[in-house]
Order: C-alpha cells, then sequence, then structure tokens
C-alpha cells in the first residue's frame, strides 16, 4: 500500500518560502538568495528521506532558485532597455507578493465559504436518488441490451485502459553532484600543480550535469577569491589558477 502524507503548513513551494522568510524575518524585496536556496534543497531532501514523493511545482521552484543563484554569481548583469542592471530575483519577488496577496484573500473566502456551507440546508439523499430510479427504467434499457451494445462498452473500457497504461511517465534522478563537493574536487585538482585546465576537469567526468555544477563551483571560488582565471588557447577553454595568497595561508 502507499500512503500520500499532506503538509497542511506547505500545500505548494510558494507557501515553503514565505514560511522561510517570515521564520528568519527576511525582506522579501531583499531576498539573500543563497540562504533561501540552501533552506529549500534541505526541506525537499529531508522529503526524500521520509519517502514522500516530491511534486513537480516543489522541483520547478528549486532548479529556480538555482538559476537565480547562478545569474547572481555571474560578472556580468544584465541590462534593460534603459541601461539599468536587472535583479534577477524580481520575477520570484513578483510571484511571492502576488501569491502572499490571493493567499490572505483565499484565507478569508474559506471562512465565507464554511459559513454559508452551515446555513445551506442539504438535500434528502435517498429522497434524490428515489426521484432518479422513477425517472431512468432500469428494466426497460435492460430488455434493449444486446450483445454488440457490450461489446462496444467493452471496447470503449479497454480503449481507455490502453491510453492509461502508455501514458508517459516522468522520472527524476538525483544526481550524486553538489556545488561544495565539486569545490573541493576544484581545489584538490589544484594542489599539486598551480593552475588546471578548464577542460581538464571536463574531461574527468564528461556528463552534462557534472560540467554544470564544476562551471558554478569555480564561480563561488572566483567569489570566495580563492583562485583566479587565465584565457587559454581553443574554443571557450580557460586556466584555473590557485591564488599564492591560499597557498600561504594553508602553509601556516
Amino acid at each position: 500500500m502507499s500512503f500520500e502524507i499532506k503538509l497542511p503548513l506547505f500545500e505548494g513551494p510558494f507557501d515553503l518560502l514565505l514560511f522561510f522568510i517570515e521564520r528568519d524575518e527576511l525582506d522579501i524585496n531583499d531576498i539573500p538568495i543563497s540562504k533561501i536556496t540552501k533552506d529549500f534543497l534541505d526541506y525537499l531532501h529531508n522529503l526524500e528521506k521520509m519517502n514522500i514523493e516530491v511534486a513537480s511545482e516543489f522541483i520547478l521552484v528549486a532548479a529556480t532558485l538555482m538559476r537565480i543563484k547562478s545569474k547572481m554569481l555571474l560578472p556580468r548583469p544584465q541590462l534593460d532597455e534603459a541601461g539599468n542592471e536587472i535583479d534577477p530575483r524580481d520575477e520570484l519577488v513578483k510571484h511571492l507578493l502576488e501569491y502572499k496577496k490571493y493567499k490572505s484573500v483565499l484565507e478569508e473566502l474559506q471562512l465565507m465559504e464554511g459559513s454559508q456551507i452551515d446555513k445551506e440546508k442539504r438535500g434528502n439523499l435517498s429522497k434524490e436518488l428515489r426521484s432518479l430510479s422513477e425517472a431512468v427504467n432500469v428494466e426497460s434499457e435492460m430488455q434493449d441490451l444486446d450483445l454488440y451494445k457490450l461489446l462496444k462498452v467493452f471496447q470503449n473500457v479497454i480503449e481507455r485502459y490502453e491510453i492509461e497504461q502508455n501514458k508517459p511517465r516522468h522520472e527524476v534522478i538525483q544526481y550524486p553532484y553538489t556545488i561544495s563537493g565539486q569545490r573541493d574536487f576544484i581545489m584538490y585538482s589544484l594542489s599539486g600543480k598551480p593552475k588546471v585546465a578548464f577542460t581538464e576537469i571536463i574531461e574527468s567526468d564528461k556528463n552534462k550535469i557534472a560540467v554544470i555544477f564544476n562551471f558554478l563551483a569555480i564561480l563561488e571560488l572566483l567569489q570566495m577569491n580563492l583562485i583566479t582565471l587565465h584565457i587559454g588557447e581553443g574554443f571557450n577553454n580557460f586556466w584555473v589558477e590557485k591564488l599564492d595568497e591560499v597557498g600561504e595561508e594553508v602553509e601556516k
């Protein structure tokens, strides 16, 4: 048997994000994207440990948070037509504010609905069933039933069954990569030599997801002032070099 567990506080991903913002008393217009992304992913990992199926909308928001985080790590900001810098968090903040507004209205509507249901007179179920049985003459329908009609009904049932069986099924695969893990891998690669080519890092694991995580790890190391980059030969190639100050601090 399979059991479905519904968490009332977090029925949707925006509900979970608003919980983090209210819990930590964050400014919704200036969200610390790195912290809220970590909290969001930790929550999803806990659901997986409890064998709770993660809804696709949670996975979509997690991917959106990662995309925003990568954009904020990039050294080149995006500009609008007027030349002003575009904050990658603007679209997320807009959706959160709209969700928060409609959520507050929804709570009032639910109270009104409950109050109205209490006042509405409920129908007599047995009386309605009797009226339906009187309106539809079941015995006369059975008299007109023949083998052809039964076969048509059976054919329709089989067709619906085949459609249900042939529906595409999506499987979410969790890759064994983390930004912190790839960051340690890159620093380990630099421990025995002063610099390493990005193509060499790709050759170590040619998986597309691994390349993305390695690139994000390099961006974080740049932000932490642990490495520097030099343009190399070839198409889209560069050298990753460990800064001297880092090496001196390690020796001390």
